[in-house]
């Protein structure tokens, strides 16, 4: 894969303007963009779908609910035509198992390419206290290889994971499962409320498919060569 395709940016604002000055000033530069629950939330589908143009899409919305629900939110999100859909890994099997069912059909009906379909397993602003606290067992990186075999047994096509659990995970799960990886903060960037972080270069080295970059490149002055500074970074492997 060509290192600038492994780089998804993060753009997490309401406010339209700003976000297409972010996709704009990003584009070819990076493999695609990343929407979550602020842009969507304020925007809309029809303007995330504008918003993209032919970027490949990374919808970030982290479905949780009962599997029929999670399922309609999948044949729905197939819209947008999303490169990548993430689900919560703890919502269960019965829910992954329709998740990933749904997104097959759908893609099926409409004659679209098949999204892949990914758990999240424990948020990167979680460390072992914060599962404590919410009563899950721990540590953070046994609960992600639970998580993650799960989510390979339900069908789907990988996890999110912090950069901490990619190489226990690439293990656990084989080659193809993919990894997309957030917490991804380059050597010169403020660490943040991530607590599970690493550099983009040490991520892609340890195994990670995708890595998902939002402040270190949308906060940065000048987020064009921000950009291509962490691509430099990976064609320096």
């Amino acid at each position: 894969m060509d290192p600038k395709d492994r780089i998804l940016v993060g753009i997490d604002t309401p406010d339209y303007e700003r976000a297409e000055t972010l996709v704009r000033s990003v584009t070819g530069r990076v493999g695609g963009i990343k929407i979550g629950k602020e842009f969507f939330t304020a925007q809309g589908p029809d303007r995330v779908r504008q918003l993209i143009g032919e970027q490949k899409l990374f919808l970030d919305l982290k479905f949780h609910d009962i599997p029929n629900t999670v399922a309609g939110a999948l044949r729905s999100s197939l819209r947008m035509r999303p490169a990548i859909v993430n689900i919560h890994a703890s919502g269960g099997r019965a829910m992954m198992t329709a998740a990933a069912q749904a997104a097959a059909e759908e893609a099926a009906k409409l004659g679209v390419a098949k999204p892949l379909v990914i758990g999240v397993t424990v948020l990167t602003s979680l460390d072992d206290a914060d599962l404590a606290a919410v009563g899950q067992r721990g540590p953070a990186s046994e609960q992600v290889e639970r998580l993650a075999a799960l989510t390979q047994e339900c069908g789907l096509d990988g996890v999110v994971c912090s950069p901490r659990e990619i190489v226990a995970l690439r293990k656990l799960c084989g080659p193809d499962f993919k990894l997309v990886v957030p917490g991804i903060r380059p050597v010169w960037a403020a660490t943040g409320d991530q607590k599970r972080i690493m550099t983009p270069a040490d991520a892609v080295a340890a195994g990670a498919d995708y890595i998902v970059i939002a402040r270190p490149i949308v906060a940065a002055s000048d987020p064009a060569a921000a950009a291509d500074r962490v691509v430099e970074e990976l064609e320096a492997l």
